[in-house]
């Protein structure tokens, strides 16, 4: 099927059914497409805004035939008011340094990477990542990325050490989080929430309206953290929708 864009059309394509990894005994199915290299940032923002994630040059979402347990999400910065928990996560990491750094992979964030990986995801699809995926997945695109490395203070002039990674493409509307990382033995730091928190702090201060968080799973531990934010936006049937706390909670409940 194609689907019309101002500057061209695109193809999309339809994956086999396979295993779901969030949730047990399910299959999923993905609808993708390839990003043009020519206007990929305009595309890929048409398509985030409409549900879909990036992976290197590949747009996809979900088109599971008997499951809508994926949802897309996105935090409204404009009308964030930080909970007390968020203030305190944000103070515990204020000995850290953000730095912007082109889209670039280096052995230091890939070695990283495979802590967390082994740590917090040893029975993932991305356990297994190597050196040149992790090269392609950083660098394999032609839209608007780069990398937050958020490290620790240097007492000699030199770097820090490196703490979290986020991989983040700048839109027209917003910081989509492509995929973030962090030291797993740091856990006193709340990285991971502390990394979303961050990128609020550094859209409102460039007046952009959201940060995509890609999708929250009903039903899934690993994904419900995506929720714990509020004010959040999930992507319904009808469009963007503010979603309240105690709804969150009651569509958890009946997954």
């Amino acid at each position: 099927m194609t689907q019309h864009f101002p500057t061209r059309q695109l193809r999309f394509f339809l994956t086999a059914p396979s295993p779901c990894p969030y949730l047990p005994e399910r299959f999923e199915r993905k609808v993708f497409a390839h990003l043009p290299l020519s206007d990929g940032a305009s595309v890929n923002d048409s398509l985030t805004q409409v549900g879909f994630r990036r992976s290197q040059n590949i747009a996809y979402r979900p088109a599971c035939e008997a499951c809508a347990a994926c949802v897309s999400a996105r935090i409204p910065t404009s009308d964030y008011i930080f909970s007390r928990s968020e203030r305190k996560t944000i103070a515990r990491n204020e000995d850290l340094e953000r730095h912007l750094v082109e889209a670039e992979a280096t052995i230091e964030q890939f070695d990283l990477l495979r802590r967390y990986l082994s740590a917090r995801h040893a029975d993932g699809g991305m356990a297994e990542m190597t050196w040149p995926d992790y090269v392609a997945m950083v660098e394999d695109t032609a839209v608007r990325t780069h990398i937050i490395e958020y490290r620790t203070r240097s007492k000699d002039g030199g770097p820090g050490d490196l703490t979290a990674c986020a991989l983040v493409d700048l839109m027209s509307d917003g910081l989509s989080l492509v995929y973030s990382f962090y030291d797993p033995a740091q856990t006193r730091r709340s990285l991971g929430s502390f990394v979303i928190l961050d990128h609020v702090i550094q859209a409102c201060l460039t007046s952009l309206p959201y940060v995509y968080l890609g999708y929250w799973v009903r039903g899934s531990n690993k994904m419900a953290y995506k929720v714990r934010f509020s004010p959040i936006e999930l992507l319904r049937p009808e469009g963007w929708t503010l979603i309240a706390a105690r709804d969150i909670e009651a569509a958890s409940k009946a997954a």
